[in-house]
């Protein structure tokens, strides 16, 4: 145990990062069954409503930087050294979104996110060897450009509907706004993210960019409201193409656009809400980087739960599934704290006795058997 103390959150782990990881699954948490009043940014007793929304973004942007620290952290990978990679990222994505489908049949109401999780760590494969300006503009692009051109497809198509539309395009979870979010996290993490320089750069990026977003939110509000009460269409809609025009002029793609671009909401997935949302995330974890140095010890029960997001996450998620009964649904802010003590004192005895967290373990293993299934060279 003495050793543990002493040896915990030391490089080549990245204290800060784990922090942020913990201070990501709290959220979360506190989001599923907390009871938060509506954020008042004046008001400090509702600031828990900053767990909705941000706190899934915070787990993005950190999944992005995971994907950079295990595929050469601030060197590109050797292109050599990529079938062994790119595999490795298809058995780890393979497993989180079993996992993800296992979560999901506890039947509660919570969006699990693991299954959009691993399809995007089979996504970044084409952008592992890009350079941190080339993934940082591909997030900008994504992050503005993405949600209105999906808006404006949908309703040029009069809202179409199917599996695979569901479940990568329309929901909590557009892989277009989580991609631009996994990419900027990338970008992060090739960029020496446990100096103290990078930790300065990513607060005041988020910081500025946590200003633009919530101001285009504030701005553009009115322009977001007009359209909720808005009935969606649906593909048969329109009456073939007689009724298109009618159906197009019903679905305004212009509306549809403006109403993308300037939604802030949480969970609505709106340029707004990236941009504000994102520079939130780049900021909590550029604080969480500049703490750790002097704050080690207190920091250590949060570190070990960030060191085991996977199994922290699952977990919590089954505790809500025991407590509440299958599609029960139970709030209560007693709850998120017991959950939140659990997972600490859990996650700190874990990491002291065993180490690694279980399901890191099995996603750890899948990547290396993937790895090691790719036929030697002739």
């Amino acid at each position: 145990m003495e050793r543990w103390f002493r040896d915990f959150g030391r490089p080549p782990r990245i204290l800060g990062l784990d922090v942020a990881r913990a201070l990501a699954i709290l959220g979360m948490a506190g989001a599923h069954v907390g009871e938060t009043p509506t954020l008042d940014v004046l008001d400090p007793s509702t600031w828990g409503d900053l767990v909705h929304g941000r706190s899934s973004i915070l787990f993005a942007v950190l999944a992005g930087v995971s994907i950079a620290l295990m595929t050469g952290r601030s060197t590109r990978p050797d292109p050599a050294q990529l079938p062994g990679i790119r595999l490795q990222l298809v058995g780890r994505g393979a497993v989180i979104f079993v996992i993800g489908l296992a979560l999901e049949f506890l039947n509660t109401p919570i969006a699990v996110i693991l299954t959009l999780y691993g399809l995007l760590y089979v996504a970044v494969i084409p952008f592992l060897r890009w350079k941190p300006w080339q993934l940082l503009s591909g997030a900008a692009v994504l992050a503005v450009a993405g949600p209105p051109a999906v808006a404006a497809l949908s309703a040029v198509t009069l809202d179409p509907y199917g599996a695979g539309i569901a479940f990568v395009l329309d929901g909590s979870y557009s892989i277009v706004v989580w991609m631009a979010l996994v990419l900027a996290g990338l970008a992060l993490g090739r960029l020496h993210v446990a100096s103290l320089r990078t930790a300065w750069i990513a607060l005041g990026a988020g910081v500025a960019l946590a200003v633009v977003g919530y101001g285009l939110g504030a701005i553009g509000g009115d322009a977001v409201r007009r359209g909720d009460g808005a009935e969606p269409l649906t593909g048969g809609s329109g009456g073939g193409w007689d009724g298109y025009p009618d159906a197009l002029a019903a679905a305004d793609p212009i509306g549809a656009m403006l109403r993308a671009f300037f939604a802030v909401e949480p969970h609505s997935g709106g340029v707004a809400e990236v941009l504000g949302s994102g520079g939130f995330a780049l900021a909590v974890i550029g604080l969480c980087l500049l703490l750790a140095r002097p704050l080690r010890w207190p920091f250590l029960p949060l570190a070990a739960l960030g060191s085991m997001p996977l199994s922290a996450y699952s977990g919590h998620i089954l505790a809500i599934a025991l407590i509440v009964g299958p599609g029960g649904y139970y709030t209560s802010n007693t709850l998120w704290a017991v959950l939140a003590v659990g997972m600490l004192v859990a996650a700190t005895l874990w990491s002291i006795l065993v180490g690694r967290g279980p399901l890191e373990r099995l996603v750890g293993a899948a990547a290396r058997r993937m790895a090691a299934s790719r036929a030697p060279a002739d």
